[in-house]
């Protein structure tokens, strides 16, 4: 992680936290802050990243503008995240792309949309695309199941690996200053991942909107989080029903696969209108207006993902199927092509967080690298 201008008021407002610990009760942070005296550059991208902004430290804080120390931990550790992420993005030439993100995403998802579209019209003609297609196979009488397999897997494929390449980067880093985590501590950040436990704040909740308390922006999340572990284990069910049992798409409306499909989806919906609408009643004062693109331009991809996907499930027994899988999939491709370099990449790095400080909880403190290593 480089040195920003960020970076180095981030560590000025570490410093002066430190000093002060009123807020040490209030998340995960304070803890791991208070097992430093300084702070190297992989430290803050570390602490920015355990920072789930649930902003209660702002409201707390009697340095919070207007004092002249201005500290605003949410809004500097928001910008910080974002230079994590391009800092160790997999390929490097591809980093830039967080810094215009909410452009890049709505590009990426026009073009996508638009070739898939563009595809299928040129190789289908019109009384396939628009016509009733039911039973086994009916989805690859409009779109060959080889074509769509091959794109999803190779795009998919290459996300995670961008993904797990950033992800190693961050931790190269943060391993140099940390003990070796241990199963224990690697159960310990997945039961954190699980509860999103650093969504509670101090307990009482984030502050959604104001100074007042409440849960709703962590039950968002878990609609969210959850609603797309429910779709990826439906597409995994499908996947075993059609290679091992022979099993053919479309399944039972009580099927495994349309179950977990049709309660992630809702979960999506309900999760990202719900996040999109919060962001805009939120007091601003403590966010970065500047990273708000890129924090809604995700969200509404996967809205759309998602909207697009029970459209396709209550319709595909009409006219309508051909054209709304279509569209699905030109959404699900864009959501691929952009997962490794929009804001879905917090979720990989904030695991790693969780990781590096539970395992820190568990040794009792912090292992500091030779000079030079830092």
């Amino acid at each position: 992680m480089h040195a920003t201008d960020a970076v180095a008021e981030a560590r000025r407002m570490m410093e002066i936290c430190n000093a002060c610990r009123y807020c040490e009760g209030y998340c995960a942070v304070f803890p791991a802050m208070e097992l430093r005296r300084e702070f190297s550059n992989a430290d803050l991208s570390y602490l920015a990243n355990l920072c789930h902004d649930c902003r209660g430290c702002f409201y707390a804080c009697q340095y919070a503008p207007p004092h002249a120390f201005d500290l605003n931990l949410p809004r500097t550790f928001a910008q910080v995240r974002t230079e994590t992420y391009e800092a160790y993005a997999w390929p490097g030439v591809l980093a830039r792309l967080f810094r215009h993100n909410g452009v890049v995403v709505s590009l990426i998802a026009a073009v996508a949309l638009a070739a898939v579209l563009l595809l299928t019209t040129a190789l289908q003609v019109p009384v396939v695309l628009y016509g009733v297609h039911t039973g086994p196979g009916a989805f690859y009488a409009v779109v060959p199941y080889g074509t769509m397999a091959s794109v999803g897997l190779s795009t998919f494929g290459y996300a995670l690996f961008a993904l797990a390449m950033g992800f190693a980067r961050f931790w190269r880093d943060a391993a140099a200053g940390s003990p070796r985590a241990k199963p224990s501590a690697l159960w310990r950040a997945l039961c954190d991942v699980a509860v999103l436990r650093n969504l509670s704040g101090g307990g009482y909740g984030c502050n959604d909107r104001d100074e007042s308390f409440s849960g709703l922006r962590r039950w968002l999340h878990h609609a969210m989080f959850y609603g797309f572990l429910a779709c990826f284990a439906a597409t995994s069910v499908a996947t075993i029903y059609h290679h091992v049992l022979r099993w053919i798409a479309p399944y039972p409306p009580l099927s495994a696969p349309v179950v977990l499909g049709t309660l992630g989806g809702l979960g999506l919906l309900l999760g990202t209108s719900g996040s999109f609408a919060l962001k805009f009643v939120r007091d601003p004062a403590p966010g970065a207006p500047e990273l708000l693109g890129a924090d809604t331009a995700v969200l509404v991809l996967l809205a759309l993902v998602a909207a697009t996907g029970l459209l396709l499930l209550g319709l595909r027994a009409s006219g309508a199927m051909g054209p709304l899988l279509v569209v699905h999939l030109g959404f699900v491709l864009a959501f691929f092509l952009v997962l490794p370099y929009s804001k879905f990449v917090h979720g990989v790095y904030r695991f790693g967080a969780l990781l590096r400080y539970a395992a820190e909880r568990a040794s009792g403190g912090v292992r500091r690298p030779p000079a030079g290593e830092q």
